[in-house]
């Protein structure tokens, strides 16, 4: 297959690359300069330089492609406004390239805050997050509405391997080291789902050859990881005690970070599994964070 992927050196959109080429899939992949074009071309991708806000350049790459898959988002989330509406046109974009055909388009999303307490199944249809305008899985959904064969796979709020850079846990390392405590809220026993990069990108892999239109598949290798357990495993690492902190001053500890730390959203894989035939393979986060150069 023929596949246009955006995001393509990005810590998830690598990888998938990688899954999908060793498939035996002829990959087009989306980069943002030349240099990262000719990491992607040894990877044995094919690179197109450019950025999701050039449209034409979408339409054609599309034009040529047997499937997409999107896992590309702006990294300047101080104009998230921006962001978000040229997340929103991009996949639109693929949409109509591909009306009245069967060519798969799998787009990125996540799982954002949940009702504390309940497990977040591949049926349910979350809201919107407040004064987060991102409309990535929604967009995907009404493409389906009107026939397009356009799916979802949602990634859990950590996505880990070796070399994680940008998110959460590395986000916890730094405010751990700066205030000297690897902290969580109350009794630490919300849940955070988790999944590896490495079995992240064989979902997509499979989302994309085997999934139906409409469908969301969840890229979740554990349900629920206790926030405490990792609060725990980042003060190993970074050499600090992990403490308890009242939701008051949580907030006061973490900024912005702090409705993250919180929220207790545990979410099932069961469905993507039966559908899809996927299996993780690779190690959990715990473990993970526990190898010694992981928060360096």
């Amino acid at each position: 297959m023929r596949v246009f992927l955006t995001g393509a050196n990005g810590w998830v959109g690598s990888v998938v690359a990688r899954k999908l080429i060793a498939a035996g899939h002829l990959v087009t992949g989306l980069v943002r300069s030349r240099d990262k074009g000719e990491a992607f071309a040894a990877a044995g991708g094919r690179p197109l330089v450019g950025s999701l806000a050039e449209l034409d350049l979408l339409r054609r790459a599309a034009s040529e492609a047997d499937g997409i898959v999107y896992t590309a988002f702006g990294l300047d989330l101080a104009d998230i406004e921006t962001l978000a509406q040229e997340d929103r046109r991009a996949i639109e974009t693929f949409g109509e390239a591909f009306d009245g055909s069967t060519r798969p388009i799998v787009v990125t999303s996540g799982f954002g805050l949940l009702p504390d307490g309940e497990i977040f199944t591949e049926d349910a249809r979350p809201p919107m997050i407040p004064g987060f305008p991102r409309a990535s899985e929604q967009t995907a959904f009404a493409l389906a509405e009107r026939g397009i064969h356009a799916s979802v796979v949602r990634l859990p709020r950590s996505v880990h391997g070796l070399g994680e850079r940008h998110g959460f846990v590395p986000m916890l390392a730094a405010v751990a080291r700066e205030k000297g405590v690897s902290a969580y809220v109350g009794n630490g026993e919300n849940r955070w789902p988790s999944v590896h990069r490495l079995d992240a990108a064989r979902v997509f892999r499979l989302a994309l050859e085997r999934g139906a239109p409409g469908e969301a598949h969840h890229a979740v290798a554990e349900e629920g990881v206790p926030f405490r357990q990792i609060a725990e495993a980042i003060g190993r690492q970074v050499g600090v005690p992990a403490t308890s902190l009242t939701p008051e001053a949580a907030q006061a500890h973490f900024g912005g970070l702090a409705m993250w730390v919180a929220g207790d959203g545990p979410a099932s894989s069961a469905e993507t599994r039966a559908r899809l035939g996927w299996q993780p393979r690779e190690r959990d986060l715990i473990s993970d964070i526990d190898r010694p150069d992981y928060v360096r």
